[in-house]
Formats: structure tokens, sequence, C-alpha cells
């Protein structure tokens, strides 16, 4: 079974097509990078894939669960995590993430508050409220609710914005560890071409909505003849043809 299968998607606005009829899958266990500029449709896909935007045309379909008839029975199971959406600005980091844990009843929750706490070296932040805290200790906290239950299905946007060269080193390493221990397969919506090559199986390259390329990110810059991928990510992002 598939953790996501995503079939001829589309998403219009009055004056926009979004996402234009796009089909991929993820497998249990692998990490897909979903690539492109700004406006190229990664947001957009991410929000149907949660449910929070409904597609116009298509069909998704998480961990067995059609998004449509069926969507809540897979959001039990996933994940999601963005910089860019804040949490409670008064709630502290323990409460913030005790919320998403009692969302997900969440066994055993102060102990798994403390686990992750560790991991995401915030045991010394637990206490300050949300809105206090610096960009990349948001970064943190936000990455931290986001496995606050063990999701077999984690979506994530831009997962290190925002953190020091050190400490996205070490975040990315976690992502690793957690894809070989639980199984999962992760989503990764990354404007890192570093980070994409390091931690993605295969790529989505999308351009004005479309997918114009994918594959594994050493086959992607051998076919191009470019050196890394974020040489392979300027070629389709200034190619008038793509």
């Amino acid at each position: 079974m598939d953790a996501i299968r995503v079939e001829n998607l589309v998403k219009r606005y009055p004056h926009t097509l979004a996402v234009d009829h796009i089909s991929f899958t993820l497998a249990p266990g692998q990490i897909l990078g979903l690539l492109g500029g700004n406006g190229a449709g990664k947001t957009t896909t991410i929000a149907m894939l949660l449910g929070l935007l409904v597609p116009s045309a298509g069909r998704i379909t998480v961990l067995g669960h059609d998004m449509a008839r069926d969507r809540f029975a897979a959001l039990a199971r996933m994940n999601f995590s963005s910089p860019y959406i804040a949490l409670p600005a008064r709630l502290s980091v323990y409460e913030n993430l005790a919320v998403y844990g009692h969302l997900y009843n969440v066994p055993n929750l102060k102990r798994r508050i403390a686990e992750l706490a560790e991991q995401f070296h915030l045991t010394t932040l637990l206490k300050r409220p949300a809105g206090e805290l610096s960009a990349g200790q948001k970064t943190r906290v936000a990455l931290a609710k986001s496995l606050i239950n063990q999701p077999e299905l984690l979506l994530l946007d831009e997962p290190t914005a925002s953190l020091d060269p050190d400490t996205g080193d070490y975040v990315r390493g976690v992502l690793e560890d957690y894809r070989r221990a639980r199984g999962a397969a992760i989503l990764l919506a990354s404007h890192n071409m570093g980070e994409v090559e390091r931690l993605c199986d295969n790529v989505l390259m999308l351009k004005t909505g479309r997918i114009v390329d994918r594959g594994p990110p050493a086959e992607l810059i051998a076919r191009y003849g470019r050196e890394d991928m974020e040489q392979v990510f300027l070629h389709i992002a200034r190619s008038a043809e793509l």
C-alpha cells in the first residue's frame, strides 16, 4: 500500500490553475522531495493532501484512505510541520505540545513530550510562551509537534528554515533516524538543495502547477549534466520550454 497516491490532481481558482493534473506515489519508508519555485504549486498540493483544500478534480489516497470520503482516518496517522504556521503565541511550548498530543490521543503524553524536548533541545524552553521564541526555536517546536504522534506519514514544508547550519544538520539526522526506525514516509518541500540531495530518494520538479520532471537526485543531476541539484533546479526554473 502506498503512503500517498495522487491521481490526476487539479486545483483551479478563478484566474489561476494552481495544480495542473499531477500524479505521483510515495511508498512507505521513502522520502519524496517536492521542488519548485514560488507559485509552483507545492503548498497547494500539501494543503490538498492534508484535506485543508478540496481538489477541483482528481483523487488523493493517503495510507489507504480516500481523502474525499475518509480523511479523518488518515489524519490520525499523519502529521505536518511548517515554520510559517504560527503556534498559539500565549501558550507555552509544553502547552502547545500537550494540546496536539491530546488531539492525537498520545499515550504517556508527558513522557513523549520529554523525549521530544530532549531530542530537539527544547527542555529549557518548555515553560516559555511560543510567541517569545526565536525563528529557529519555533522551527524546532514545530518539528517536535509533527512527531508527537509518531506518524506513519510526515509532510514537511521547509523543515530546516531559520535553523543555523549545525542545528539544520542535526535535524536532518533526526529525520533520517525517524524514517529508519519507524518505516515512515516523508514528503519534503524544500528550497535547500543540499538537504534534498541528502534526504530524498526521489524528487518531483514542479513548475506552474505541473510536474516537469522526476527521479532520484543523482539521476536528475546526471540527466541535466549538472554538478548538483541546485544547478538542476536553476536550469528548470529558468527554462522557458519546460
